[in-house]
């Protein structure tokens, strides 16, 4: 199928308040213009020059949605036009985005990531952490970002009971921290799910979803 397809495909799938999210890393312009045609206009990225190059060639309409590692040097290249990042798990990297936000009169959005994996290889704050983080005072100084939600990743396996039960574990948090009060922690996206999982992680809450390959195909890492 081509890319369009795929896309319509999977959209005709989701409940009307789930965010497809595309994830276009790795894959060149032609191939995000068909989704863009095809009227998608939220993607996503792991690597920040990667999404600067694209962001400079395509419509202004774009969402970008940095969904990779984030390191603290390069936020300066995205923050004049990034909407969302996914992956932040500390306040240092909170602390950096909140200063490139002033520096371009902005207020940029950001999920915390949660570690509700089991495997060692994925990024992420336990639960305490982020309840520590959230009501801190270095929190409550940072005035140009905002918290919009939470962000996960299931461990990579077969067992669906066992990403089912991670995925359930994510949602019960972010139901718990909803009822702590900051003016720039406003909780309503539950970011989980990807080409292989997405329709448990709906069935288990999420609100947005990340989905590559079943869009664009397998990537090439030449």
């Amino acid at each position: 199928m081509s890319i369009k397809e795929n896309l319509n495909h999977i959209k005709s799938e989701l409940p009307p308040h789930v965010t497809l999210v595309a994830v276009s890393k790795t894959k060149p312009v032609s191939d995000l213009m068909e989704a863009y045609h095809a009227g998608q206009r939220v993607f996503g990225e792991n690597k920040i020059q990667e999404m600067v190059e694209k962001y400079e060639q395509m419509p202004k309409d774009i969402e970008w949605h940095m969904i990779g590692h984030v390191q603290s040097n390069k936020v300066k290249y995205m923050a004049p036009f990034v909407r969302l990042i996914h992956g932040v798990d500390n306040i240092k990297l909170l602390k950096e985005i909140n200063k490139e936000a002033l520096k371009n009169n902005r207020i940029i959005d950001c999920l915390l990531q949660i570690k509700i994996a089991e495997e060692d290889t994925k990024f992420g704050m336990t639960i305490t952490e982020a309840q520590e983080l959230i009501k801190s005072k270095a929190f409550s100084e940072l005035k140009n970002i905002r918290i919009v939600g939470l962000m996960g990743m299931a461990t990579f396996t077969e067992k669906l009971d066992q990403i089912k039960k991670e995925f359930t574990l994510l949602k019960t948090t972010f139901d718990s921290f909803k009822t702590i009060e900051s003016f720039n922690f406003k909780p309503e996206t539950i970011s989980m799910g990807m080409s292989g999982d997405y329709q448990l992680a709906i069935e288990c809450g999420s609100t947005m979803i990340r989905v590559g390959s079943s869009i664009f195909g397998e990537r090439n890492y030449n």
